[in-house]
């Protein structure tokens, strides 16, 4: 299986999907001249968390409009709804574990697994955590529990898988912020020091401030250096490092209030609601209002208060009692 096949892949309970997959994933490098390679080219977005262990082989991660080189060992954290392409330099081999919020719900439990800001909504947008031989084998040792309990399904089933996932989320979120320690000790590696001011600065100012050249002001720069700056070491623009922290806020918003999403675009600085929209669905592949709905939907309305079934959703069977699906966590 190929973790970039296909353009869409949405967890839906109601069609019997699990909401946490383990499988493997095989990538070749793509030959020009083989036209059955072109599965490769095609980008995906899923509404699943994604965490790609990459065993062996070297190649780059197209996440939205952003190129991240990596090297196994390594892993790969994606959030859903990002525009996600993997391209082997080398034949890429892996396992592949995704998981949708009904069964963790990071968004929500950030603090007690501590890493929605470090591996999937870091600001900087880094997905890539290089991993050393002690670190490789301890994730070896914690996939292949995870496995093991998928397959034997014994008693507190769905209790020990969470357990195993958050250990693994907190030992992959300390192997990034360590990687991030020693990087920042070596004067080759580190990020230039305006790094630390910016990532304050769009933090604090994010709502209103939306133009590269208000963050340069702030940093008493011009903002073609900044970009340069920004572009050379992230491999994106200032512009999309902006907005991708816009729209993580837009995406809470959406998802855990009853806000009206002119509402939404109104506190983020938006007085276009349209404009908005068009923006958010560049970034999700879906409008504001779909986006809410169908995650809503398929949550049984467990990330806000709202009465279901929604117009614009099928209101179709009641979610099935698939004992196949791990429980959602409370």
């Amino acid at each position: 299986m190929t973790i970039d096949q296909g353009t869409e892949n949405l967890y839906d309970p109601r069609n019997g999907d699990l909401a946490l997959q383990v499988g493997e994933f095989r990538i070749e490098p793509i030959d020009p001249l083989d036209p059955t390679s072109a599965q490769f080219s095609n980008a995906a977005r899923t509404n699943y968390f994604s965490v790609n262990w990459v065993r062996k082989g070297r190649g780059r991660a197209l996440v939205d409009t952003a190129d991240h080189a990596f090297q196994a060992p390594a892993l790969l954290c994606f959030s859903p709804y990002q525009s996600v392409r993997l391209v082997a330099d080398e034949p890429l081999h892996g396992v592949r574990l995704h998981f949708h919020a009904n069964f963790l719900c990071i968004e929500t439990y950030h603090e007690e697994v501590g890493c929605n800001g470090v591996l999937f909504n870091d600001v900087l947008g880094i997905p890539v955590v290089p991993l050393d031989e002690e670190s490789d084998r301890e994730l070896g040792d914690l996939v292949g529990q995870i496995r093991r309990e998928l397959a034997e399904r014994g008693l507190a089933h769905s209790e020990l898988l969470l357990s195993y996932l958050k250990v693994l989320l907190i030992r992959a979120t300390r192997w990034k912020q360590e990687q991030q320690a020693t990087l920042a000790l070596n004067p080759s590696t580190r990020l230039p020091p305006e790094f630390d001011q910016l990532r304050e600065l769009i933090e604090r100012h994010y709502k209103e401030l939306h133009a590269p050249a208000d963050y340069a002001r702030l940093l008493n720069t011009d903002p073609k250096t900044l970009g340069k700056l920004v572009k050379a070491h992230l491999h994106k623009t200032l512009t999309e490092l902006i907005r991708e922290r816009i729209l993580k806020q837009a995406k809470w918003d959406l998802l855990h209030t009853l806000k009206p999403v002119k509402q939404v675009a109104h506190e983020l600085g938006y007085t276009d609601e349209l404009y908005f929209s068009r923006l958010f669905k560049r970034a999700t592949g879906y409008s504001p209002l779909f986006f809410r709905e169908y995650e809503t939907a398929i949550r049984g309305g467990k990330n806000l208060s709202m009465t279901l079934p929604l117009s614009s959703i099928p209101s179709g069977p009641d979610f099935p009692k698939n004992r196949e699906m791990p429980e959602p966590a409370r």
